[in-house]
Formats: C-alpha cells, structure tokens, sequence
C-alpha cells in the first residue's frame, strides 16, 4: 500500500504548530499523489460517504504529514483499528458500554417552544448534552480507550479545549485502569475550572499549556511532542476528526452512533428524514458523527456552523472554513487559519471548544463539493441562542452547541413552514455557567464583610 509522503515542519518542529507555506488550491494534490477527480457541486454518490481512500485522503485533504518517529505508531493504530472493526466481540463490548454506561440511545426532543422562534420551522434536539459526562465525547473516547487495552498500552494522552474531551479521557482512563495525561491550554484552564476539577478529581494530571496562544491548537501540539517519546507505552487519544490517518476516519466511526441514532428517532417522530441537520464546527467531531449517516440523502441540508467570535471583518475569530485557506495542521491537509507566509493565525471564540485555527478534513472535502455549508455565529449571537434555549426548553447548552442553534433558528426563518431541523446539542452547559453568569450579569455582587460581625472587635 502506498503511503503519503511524511513531512517536517520548516522549522523541524515535531509538532507542526504552523503550517505548510503557501496556499495550494482546494483541487492541487500533495506530494506524490495522483490528483483525484473531485466531486462536483452537490454530488452525494456513496463514493463520497465511502471515504477517505487507502491512503487517508478526502479528495486533496487529510493524508500524513508527520515525523518519521510517527509513522509506525500510525500504521500500528491503522491496522489494530481494522482489526478491531473485524472482531465482533470488540463492537459487542462497545455497544454495551454505550447502553450501559454512556446512556446511549440519547433522545431526539422536540424542542416546540423554541420553534415558535422560527417561523414555523420544527426543531428537533439530538440530546448529546445527555450523554455520560455531558457531550458527544464519550462516544470516541470510549471506542479509542477500548482499542488502547487492545494494543496493550498502559498509558493515554489527550488535548482538550472545552475540557469535555479530557473528562470523557479522564472518564475512560479510570474505567478501564490506564494512566492518563490531559494538555489544556493554560487560557482554556481557567475558562474552563470546572472541567479541570472534574479530570482530576478522576485521576488525570492535568498539564497547562503556557505556550503560544495557551489554548487548543497548543495543547495538541504538546500532545504530539509527548507522543513522540512515549509511543511504544502510550497512545494519543485524539479528541476530533483532524490530524493525520487514520484519527479523522476512526473517530468519525465511533462518533456516527449519532447520526444512526437520528435517523432512525426521526423517523419514527416524523414520518421521514429532516430537511436540514446542524451542527457546531470547530475540528468538526460532532458534526461529522451526525452528518455522515445523511450524506449519501440529497434531500437533507448539512449545515455547520462556526464560531465567528468578535466577526469575521475583526479577525478575531475561529471560522476557519468560512474564512480560511487549505493547508497543513497537525499532520493532515485542510483548511485553516493563516497569514501569507503559512503561519497559522491566533483565533478567538467565547468557546473554548471552538477556539482552533484547522478543521477535520472530511469538513474541507464536503465544503469544496457543496455537500456542506458553513457559516459563523458570533460571540454575541450564540450567547442570545444559549438564553434563548434555556428560557424556552429549560436547556443550558455548552455555548459550543449554542452556536448550532443560533444558526439553525435563523435557518428555519429561511427555509420556512413546515421545514424539520435536527440540531445536534453536543454538550451541556455546566462547564460555561461562569461564563454565562458573567455575561449576562445575573451574579448578585458579593457582600461587603469589612464591617464584621456585630460587636466585633475591628
């Protein structure tokens, strides 16, 4: 089998935190590969929800751009991932560990006074937010952990953003008694306290990462330093559908238990598929799991949406399909955030989850053939979603799915009456209550104790 050609940073950082220079066209192919004919705008043949190819590409996106020292570890992980998928007793056990302890099926609610808020659209919740531990990350996490004790690896490393992805790690590493190391961006550590309670409170070290902009893209660039020097004992635990093959088509599978789910839930409520599903994007994890089951059903709109932050024109934001360019990122090729010379950019997002300058590829491929569009939701808007769907659905969402349903109200106000739109709620918003509380200023100020206490002696 052939394979992609491995590739160094210019600056012979293992880690790749910037990116290849230039800005290759969405059709050019990388090195050593055969352009491949790329789909035509709304093209939904099942060749394109059969992807990536051999080789880990979604048309000129995904691949291995990665050091030597890696790719033995990712053909190891390809191939006990295959074999893994071979072996019924590996999709029996994680099939009973969702029912059983992520909580799976997760409901598909229909979310009738907040439709009121569209003009006669229907929104339907797919409650991920429901799941154990609180998003879609358990699902991945869960299916990777297993495959961990697989290869007889005693040790697991993630990244984490949000946080939510290091407590589904935190999560899994205890139920099944392996070491687990967790980096965050120092930023994301304080936005996100709880969430770094939680994974230690579970046994994880939490390491902060105090490099760079300190949130999500840093934190899996010391992820993939450790991994490095630690590969024969440890695997990375990758939280998305990014970085090199096999991670983007492995955790799409573990994730597309939602999109499955939907389906059938959908169905059953409504006589027929929906005519539009949305999602919030920032590698794209959640999208693709509620996505991939539709791509191949011409009839339902894929909608993603980004986090536009302060608004695209400031270039305080993390829209990086909307407003990026191809180009490699932690060891595959997609879209990103970048200046002229490749660098990537610093990006901005009231949501942690959300604050990264690249995208899953397969998001890169459905983007360039049309199947997927996608658009950015500021801070602002998402915010007025988030209260808009507590006030309305007794629902906090994380402000990452806030996003999904600011975008997917202002999609039923266009596509009018009578129209069906799953939102896919992917987490819960314990984690963002500070956040929110500050924002809204619902905080009463704390009380003045410089007086003391009655016939106190100052």
């Amino acid at each position: 089998m052939p394979q992609p050609v491995p590739t160094r940073c210019s600056s012979g950082r293992v880690s790749c935190d910037h990116t290849a220079r230039g800005r290759p066209s969405p059709n050019s192919s990388p090195p050593g590969r055969t352009r491949q004919r790329r789909a035509r705008p709304g093209e939904t043949s099942m060749s394109m929800s059969s992807l990536p190819d051999e080789t880990g590409h979604f048309g000129s996106y995904g691949g291995r751009f990665v050091p030597e020292a890696l790719m033995a570890a990712l053909d190891e992980l390809e191939q006990a991932y295959a074999d893994a998928r071979a072996d019924p007793s590996f999709g029996a056990e994680l099939a009973e560990l969702h029912r059983s302890y992520t909580g799976r099926p997760s409901p598909l609610t229909d979310a009738t006074r907040l439709s009121r808020h569209t003009g006669g659209a229907r929104i339907l919740l797919k409650r991920e937010d429901l799941n154990h531990t609180g998003s879609h990350k358990i699902n991945n996490v869960l299916g990777q952990a297993l495959l961990t004790r697989r290869m007889g690896k005693p040790r697991v490393i993630a990244e984490t953003g949000a946080g939510q992805h290091g407590v589904a790690t935190a999560t899994a590493a205890a139920l099944l008694g392996l070491e687990c190391v967790v980096y965050m961006g120092e930023e994301d550590t304080v936005r996100q306290a709880l969430n770094v309670a939680r994974m230690r409170l579970l046994g994880a070290d939490v390491v902060p990462v105090t490099i760079g902009s300190r949130t999500l893209k840093d934190a899996i660039n010391e992820a993939m330093r450790d991994w490095v020097s630690t590969v024969d004992t440890t695997h990375y635990l990758l939280g998305t559908v990014a970085g090199p093959h096999p991670f983007p088509v492995m955790v799409r599978d573990f994730q597309a238990i939602v999109g499955q789910e939907t389906r059938a839930q959908v169905m059953e409520l409504t006589g027929g598929l929906p005519d539009a599903i949305a999602a919030c994007v920032g590698g794209g994890s959640n999208a693709i799991g509620i996505f991939h089951e539709f791509i191949g059903d011409e009839s339902v709109g894929l909608y993603g949406f980004e986090a536009a932050g302060d608004g695209v024109s400031t270039g305080r934001h993390a829209a990086t399909l909307f407003a990026g360019s191809p180009g490699v990122l932690h060891g595959a090729r997609s879209y990103l955030l970048q200046d002229a010379d490749g660098q990537t950019a610093v990006t901005h997002s009231i949501s942690a989850g959300l604050d990264y300058p690249g995208v899953g590829p397969e998001h890169a491929w459905l983007k360039d053939t049309g199947r997927a569009q996608y658009d950015g939701v500021t801070d602002a808007e998402a915010m007025e979603a988030f209260r808009l769907l507590c006030r309305t659905e007794g629902i906090i969402p994380a402000i990452e799915s806030a996003h999904a349903v600011y975008g997917a109200v202002q999609l039923g106000r266009r596509l009018g009456p009578g129209t069906v739109i799953v939102v896919n709620l992917s987490g819960r918003g314990d984690k963002d209550v500070d956040t929110a509380a500050r924002w809204f200023d619902v905080l009463d100020p704390p009380a003045d104790t410089t007086a003391g206490a009655p016939g106190e002696q100052m």
